[in-house]
């Protein structure tokens, strides 16, 4: 192939091995598409390829990529929206008949050096993840990732005693088997850490050592969620995750229970200087702070 095909906030180069996807930088374009930049992805990296109707005139050509062969989606497991799915082109419908020809330019390709079975997950990772360093802040505090260990700093406006207690953390890479990653598009959104051999995890991420968790304008999915991706892919590039054809062993936790009162209050002190800012409505103040105060 060797052509070009551009869309609505991205450009896909079909090379003779691989799809080259170069995302646009602009006000209209989403947020994670600008942190990505641009992505190789490997034919064999795909499972099938889709051309179907988009919303006020436009087709959408959809690369669906196999399981296991992208961190960032497997870290997103099925959480982004449609409009932030980097393997979505979107196109003015007038260009439907060029986008069915690539997509069936593609399927051939795919069919050539991809698995019999589209349901057949990778057994690594075929699409790069973003590169280390990386770093985000989350309501509880700041994560970074060098490549080779996760720091977490507890942020004294917003971190429970539980992890005050603990003190700031650094997990290697090996200590590592695998991320959990909550959008923060979702109420109590948190990126977590599971660690090898670990049985005792909180089931509150607020209280685990190992997770921050996300809020109102913290760990936004564009600075989050490659962060997780990188992460998930250094363990399992060291060797210390499961394998896919492996399914981990549920990871047990412990009672809830109560909340400390402590830190409901510094949550709900946190709650009204966003709301103080004009961040949150009377509403969802009211809403929020109530249901805070039930968990005492």
């Amino acid at each position: 192939m060797g052509d070009v095909l551009a869309g609505i906030h991205a450009t896909w180069e079909f090379e003779s091995d691989s799809v080259l996807i170069r995302f646009e930088r602009g006000i209209r374009t989403p947020k994670l598409f600008q942190a990505l930049r641009e992505r190789r992805v490997p034919h064999e990296a795909l499972a099938s390829v889709t051309l179907s109707p988009g919303k006020r005139g436009t087709v959408v050509l959809h690369a669906v990529p196999r399981a296991g062969a992208d961190p960032l989606m497997e870290a997103a497991a099925g959480q982004l929206k449609d409009t932030g799915d980097p393997y979505r082109l979107v196109l003015p419908a007038e260009r439907e008949t060029l986008a069915e020809y690539y997509a069936d330019e593609l399927r051939a390709a795919i069919a050539t050096t991809g698995p019999l079975d589209e349901k057949e997950p990778a057994d690594r990772y075929l699409v790069d993840p973003p590169p280390a360093p990386l770093h985000f802040k989350a309501y509880d505090g700041k994560a970074s990732f060098d490549g080779a260990k996760v720091s977490f700093r507890w942020f004294w406006t917003g971190a429970s005693s539980a992890k005050w207690k603990a003190g700031d953390q650094r997990f290697g890479v090996p200590e590592l088997c695998g991320v959990e990653w909550r959008s923060p598009e979702v109420f109590d959104g948190y990126l977590r850490l599971l660690r090898r051999g670990d049985r005792q995890q909180p089931a509150q991420a607020d209280h685990d050592p190992a997770a921050v968790v996300f809020g109102l304008g913290y760990g936004p999915v564009h600075e989050s969620l490659p962060f997780a991706a990188a992460v998930l892919a250094a363990v399992r590039t060291s060797g210390s995750g499961p394998t896919v054809d492996a399914v981990p062993a549920p990871v047990p936790v412990m009672a809830s229970g109560r909340r400390d009162p402590a830190d409901i209050a510094d949550r709900i002190r946190h709650l009204g200087e966003l709301h103080e800012a004009g961040l949150v409505t009377d509403d969802e103040f009211s809403a929020k702070k109530a249901e805070l105060l039930a968990e005492l």
